[in-house]
């Protein structure tokens, strides 16, 4: 047994107020850690509803490491069930997605079960007379995790049997979800094809801190950004004529650091928080023909104006997802050692929207997020080299103090300068709770 195991208060001392220590990152005791405990007592999000929109499909992904299976039962609703047979632990299924009928078949001795896990059928039945077989957890069939929700769509989950609610841990930050999905004429989004993946030699916190980190576009991004909008000024096009769509995307990635402090953060409790509360690097694309036209006929203007004037740039849901309301874009990051994370990159049709909406996010994840991304390179080169530099002996500590309070209360939502690193410290304050929640008694068990 390593250190942190099993002690909560070597777990809380990794947090002191502005400060987060290096083993947060690079130790591989707390990455197995936190897949035993914070991303089993956490709401972490699985999928969306429209990756399996009929009877027997399903969709393969993980919660933290822990392999899981997204699939629409006979009754229409969507099960998020366990990935391995109650028998010898197979894989039930590798492909990423696909329809599996009314039920599934383990590849290895043909058990076979319900959409929702139930056990169906077993060969040689018989065998298992008399043996307390149906009072053993095998023959309850494929466990499902302890809580799903299905919020307009989005699929989320608590892996825990028992813990905190959905209510209470995403509360006024589901405001994000509401105004994307309701920029939809018809209320609904549609996932508009597999995402863009992209691998990291990081730890995956650096890539959730980094959503909310305002500091660093103008510095990191000016070697891509600051070049493409040097190129378009050096074509000296005539005043007033207007920026070609890939030049609204990646110009404001260049804007002063008065644009975010201006910008405004938002935090809420629990380590969820958003940038972009007055404006955005969003805020001036083009307007699509016929849009407003469509958002009024379903809305009304007053209502439509409200979802459309929000202009959210990132809002991090805690632990390990970004959305972008206005472009309807999420990005998951998924961890697969401490030093390495899968970065997903989803985007969203507006049902009933317009196809240029559409065009407009695929660009964008196409231009940021691809592993061919410009931009992209920047971040994953500040990542990759501050995973390096951590090991260094000089310090051990690292520094999130900007616009920092003694004894910030992170209880209540809170709207700051848009350069505070509150959000940072929100987040490692929920972490330091999800990761020990469920800790005092496993060290009482050890001991």
């Amino acid at each position: 047994m390593g250190h942190y195991t099993g002690n909560p208060d070597a777990i809380r001392a990794l947090h002191r107020g502005y400060e987060v220590h290096r083993d947060v990152y690079i130790d591989p005791e707390i990455y197995r850690l936190e897949m035993r405990h914070l991303f089993a007592n956490a709401w972490v999000f699985v999928g969306h509803e429209s990756q399996t929109p009929n009877k027997g499909d399903y969709f393969a992904t993980q919660v933290g490491d822990q392999p899981v299976i997204q699939v629409r039962h006979s009754d229409g609703e969507v099960h998020v069930l366990y990935n391995r047979c109650p028998h010898k632990g197979t894989k039930i299924v590798i492909d990423r997605s696909g329809n599996t009928g009314k039920f599934f078949r383990c590849p290895y001795h043909a058990w076979s079960f319900k959409t929702d896990g139930c056990l169906l059928a077993i060969p040689l039945k018989k065998g298992y007379e008399n043996t307390g077989f149906e009072n053993s957890d095998s023959g309850k069939g494929m466990r499902a995790v302890g809580a799903v929700r299905n919020y307009r769509g989005f699929i989320f989950c608590r892996l825990a049997e028992e813990g905190i609610s959905f209510e209470e841990f995403f509360g006024g930050s589901l405001s994000s979800i509401d105004n994307m999905v309701d920029r939809s004429p018809a209320g609904r989004l549609e996932v508009a094809g597999p995402p863009l993946r992209y691998l990291h030699h990081c730890n995956w916190k650096m890539l959730v801190e980094n959503q909310t980190d305002t500091c660093h576009p103008m510095v990191a991004h000016e070697s891509s950004a600051g070049t493409a909008v040097k190129l378009w000024e050096e074509l000296d096009m005539p005043e007033g004529t207007p920026l070609p769509p890939a030049m609204e995307i990646i110009a404001p990635f260049t804007s002063p650091y008065e644009f975010f402090e201006k910008m405004g953060i938002r935090t809420w409790p629990n380590g969820h928080g958003h940038t972009g509360v007055h404006h955005s690097i969003h805020s001036n694309y083009s307007e699509i023909p016929g849009y407003m036209d469509k958002m009024v006929a379903s809305y009304g203007e007053e209502k439509a104006k409200a979802i459309l004037g929000e202009n959210r740039h990132n809002t991090v849901y805690f632990p390990n997802i970004m959305i972008k309301g206005p472009i309807q874009q999420l990005r998951v990051f998924i961890p697969l050692a401490a030093d390495r994370t899968i970065v997903e990159s989803y985007i969203y049709r507006l049902v009933d929207g317009p196809d240029e909406l559409t065009a407009r996010t695929a660009m964008y994840n196409r231009m940021i997020n691809a592993p061919t991304s410009i931009v992209g390179h920047d971040d994953l080169e500040m990542y990759e080299r501050a995973q390096e530099g951590l090991h260094a002996d000089g310090l051990e500590w690292v520094n999130i103090q900007r616009l920092y309070e003694e004894g910030e209360d992170f209880t209540e939502e809170a709207v700051e300068n848009g350069t505070t690193e509150r959000q940072m410290r929100n987040q490692f304050d929920a972490w330091v709770r999800f990761m020990t929640m469920d800790m005092d008694g496993v060290r009482e068990a050890a001991e």
